[in-house]
């Protein structure tokens, strides 16, 4: 039996490949199936089976394309309700991949539908368990996302249940077992997750807080919901569209893969109120962009970045990238959760838009050393845009925290009239937000190169508890 995890780091996550005499199954595909499909063949595999393990919320599973390109089975388990064709799989049932076995375990927590799959080798060893987002490296999968699907799925509800399924179903089984959890630290779907992304049982037993054989149903489910923060804004349009279907990933591929000159592009983004969405690093940008563009770079979390600041899925967006490899990567980046209407992309990039002499805008940025000197003879406002926790741990002394997920809910913060600075952690972030308040009129700031990275190594006082004037 090959088992094999195939982890895509932009989005911390983890799909699974396995294999037996001729016979394949794949886990929680991402959206793009062809590195599958290739992997089967390597096997001389057919792929029998996609089995999911819940209806995701992070990203857009490739099922449908997957299933419809092999012939392949989808499955769910107990109370799934797709609305395409599956298999819907009882508590304990057994699939066959080649000569080894798969066996569903409803784990409903997570979500309602959430199931975990036992893996069963050709000498009938119990060998792995995929866990989906049921239980993570440290961590266990958050039950409030369903809420904002189905309102009675309260978070309370949920947790209870994940309680049960933890202590009934998961904690039984043999320490043994390595667990194949669908994410890695960074996902939003837990709170604490390990950068490790597979464990023995018996260790997560030992290790976990939520595998705590003392913890009482109540003090577990106050642990689990304690700390957690808002989801993202475009989970619950991703879980939709897991459940109701989407286009094939080639068609949306055609659409967005659509080149236009600097005049056209600039026609075809009026016409349709398209959002120009620069996927260039940050300090390219800083250099020059098309006026009213939005930064988000391809070198980082762009998927997710895009996911929270986004809002319509549906949004006409128009790409500038660097070549045609970035502006096919950026569109199956934008598939992975839900955003299939790009609808082409500025043919030469921004080098074009420049030799062309339309109107350019740059973005001002300081090294931390400037920003010394500022403090020093003007004390211009800071904006921190990091996560409110990397704020509470460490930040510059009277800084202002708007985490960028938030930006959007607080431009009024921002003066117009008055110099201010604007740093992260690193300077991918802030340049996003750079991009946004330019949009939205503000052109009297600057950025700092390195962000907080940079600045923790000057003289400018510190604290490491939070200050009033965070904003959120």
């Amino acid at each position: 039996m090959k088992i094999e995890q195939i982890y895509t780091g932009c989005l911390s996550h983890a799909a699974y490949y396995i294999e037996s005499n001729g016979e394949a199954a794949i886990f929680d595909p991402l959206r793009e199936v062809d590195p599958y499909i290739k992997r089967a063949q390597k096997d001389n595999a057919r792929i029998k089976y996609v089995f999911e393990t819940h209806f995701h919320a992070d990203f857009v599973s490739g099922h449908l394309d997957l299933a419809q390109k092999e012939k392949a089975i989808i499955v769910y388990g107990p109370t799934a309700n797709p609305c395409f064709e599956a298999l819907i799989a009882s508590d304990g049932q057994v699939f066959l991949v080649g000569d080894c076995k798969v066996r569903a375990i409803h784990t409903p927590g997570h979500t309602l539908e959430s199931t975990c799959y036992l893996l069963i080798d050709e000498f009938e060893n119990e060998v792995g368990l995929i866990t989906g987002d049921t239980l993570f490296i440290g961590d266990v999968g958050r039950p409030d996302l369903a809420q904002h699907v189905i309102a009675d799925l309260t978070q309370d509800l949920l947790a209870r249940h994940l309680f049960h399924s933890l202590r009934t179903k998961i904690m039984p089984l043999s320490d043994d077992l390595i667990v194949y959890p669908n994410h890695g630290a960074g996902s939003a779907c837990g709170k604490m997750m390990s950068k490790e992304t597979t464990d023995t049982l018996g260790n997560q037993k030992k290790t976990n807080y939520a595998l705590n054989p003392k913890l009482t149903e109540d003090e577990f489910v106050d642990a689990i919901l304690t700390g957690l923060t808002v989801p993202p804004q475009y989970f619950p349009k991703n879980v939709l569209l897991n459940i109701q279907g989407y286009e094939s990933l080639e068609k949306v591929l055609h659409r967005g893969q659509k080149p236009y000159n600097c005049k056209d592009f600039e026609k075809v983004a009026i016409d349709t109120k398209a959002l120009i969405l620069d996927t260039r690093k940050a300090s390219d940008f800083a250099k020059g962009f098309i006026p009213n563009s939005i930064n988000i770079g391809l070198d980082s979390n762009f998927a997710m970045w895009v996911g929270e600041l986004i809002v319509d899925l549906k949004q006409p967006i128009l790409l500038v990238a660097e070549n045609y490899e970035k502006v096919e990567e950026a569109l199956i980046r934008l598939s992975r959760v839900g955003y299939d209407y790009a609808i082409g992309y500025l043919e030469g990039g921004f080098e074009a838009w420049k030799k062309n002499g339309n109107q350019i805008h740059t973005i001002n940025r300081i090294t931390a050393e400037d920003l010394v000197i500022l403090e020093e003879i003007h004390q211009s406002p800071v904006f921190d845009v990091r996560k409110k926790s990397e704020f509470q741990s460490e930040h510059l002394l009277g800084a202002i925290n708007i985490p960028l997920n938030e930006i959007s809910n607080y431009l009024a913060e921002f003066p117009k009239d008055n110099y201010f600075v604007l740093h992260c952690a690193a300077g991918y972030r802030s340049m996003i937000a750079a991009s946004i308040l330019k949009k939205n009129g503000f052109n009297n700031f600057a950025d700092v190169i390195g962000g907080y990275n940079a600045i923790k190594l000057t003289n400018i006082p510190k604290t490491d508890y939070v200050c009033p004037t965070t904003l959120l």
